[in-house]
Parts: C-alpha cells; structure tokens; sequence
C-alpha cells in the first residue's frame, strides 16, 4: 500500500498565490516574482515559499547567472486534479459525490458546460448499469 500524501503537505494559500504569479507571468527570478506579488511580501518569504515548491516539486529552479529562475511545473488544472483528489481521499473518505453535489450547488456554468455534465452523468449512469444501455 502507498502511502497517502497527508492534508500538510497540500499546497498552501501563500504558495498558490506564488503558483498563480508564475503561471500567469511566467518564470521569474525572487526579486521578480516579489515586484509582481507587491509590497506586502518579504525577499526572505517569497525564497522561502519558491523552495518549497521545488521541494514538493511543483517549481523548478534553473540556475541563470548568480539567481535562480523558477518555473511552474506543474499545471493549474493538475494542481487543482489533486486536491479535489486530496480532499475527496483525506477529509470525505474517498466520497466524491458531497465534494461534487456542493460544487454544482455554488458554481455558475455555461451551456458548454452543462452538456458536459449531462455527458459525464449519462457515461456514469451506463457504468453503473455494467455498461448496458
């Protein structure tokens, strides 16, 4: 059995909000991602938040002149994958449907959107019937 990835070592809100600076600005060194964060951010914080997400491996840190240039490597939509997997498995057992009926419960969704629903439900509905029509 592997082991499950426990609630601490999820993504924290600062550090998303690093991610965030990276996936719509594209890699930045400290010092840029610090112009890009504001002045409510601390040199030594936003390091210290960089190297925790190359420790989790969602940054990667390339060596350019004397500083770091760090790069998301992973995707927001994966990021978000795992922590739906994340709270579904951790806090809700593994019962994705409270997790779902919620989220459709406050989400606004377009007509797109809502077809893909319906298609997602139709499949789940024939699987659970053992793929009979």
């Amino acid at each position: 059995m592997s082991p499950r990835r426990s609630i601490s070592s999820a993504t924290t809100d600062a550090e998303l909000t690093v991610l965030k600076v990276l996936w719509d600005g594209g890699p930045a060194t400290v010092r840029e991602l610090l112009q890009r964060l504001g002045t409510d951010w601390a040199y030594t914080t936003v390091q210290t938040l960089v190297g925790r997400l190359v420790e989790k491996g969602q940054v990667r840190a390339d060596r350019k002149d004397i500083a770091h240039v760090f790069t998301a490597t992973v995707a927001r939509d994966e990021l978000a994958h795992r922590q739906v997997d994340e709270v579904a498995s951790s806090l809700l057992d593994g019962a994705i449907a409270p997790l779902v009926l919620r989220l459709v419960e406050k989400g606004r969704f377009t007509a797109a959107e809502i077809a893909r629903f319906r298609a997602l439900l139709q499949a789940a509905e024939k699987k659970a019937r053992g793929g009979k029509s």
